[in-house]
């Protein structure tokens, strides 16, 4: 009498052939999905009226004259709760 749902072992060969070939696989989607290049949009951490720290896009702030405040400005222009 045999048994038909008697499980074999996978031998080494087997095994060392689908590991390698799931892996391949995998590294090969990689190069086929590959996305595009990423934008290169700069940001600019600025500080809002808040008090909280944003990042604004460059192509978004005015390319007039920039001019640096001083402390007491910053202060007094920074609403706290």
């Amino acid at each position: 009498m045999e048994i038909k749902n008697q499980k074999k072992p996978v031998s080494r060969k087997k095994f060392l052939f689908w590991t390698v070939g799931s892996l391949s696989v995998f590294t090969a989607a990689k190069y086929f999905f590959h996305r595009g290049p990423k934008s290169n949009t700069r940001t600019v951490k600025m500080l809002a009226q808040s008090g909280k720290l944003v990042e604004v896009d460059v192509t978004n702030l005015a390319c007039g004259k920039r001019k640096k405040i001083s402390d007491d400005e910053l202060k007094n222009w920074v609403k706290n709760k």
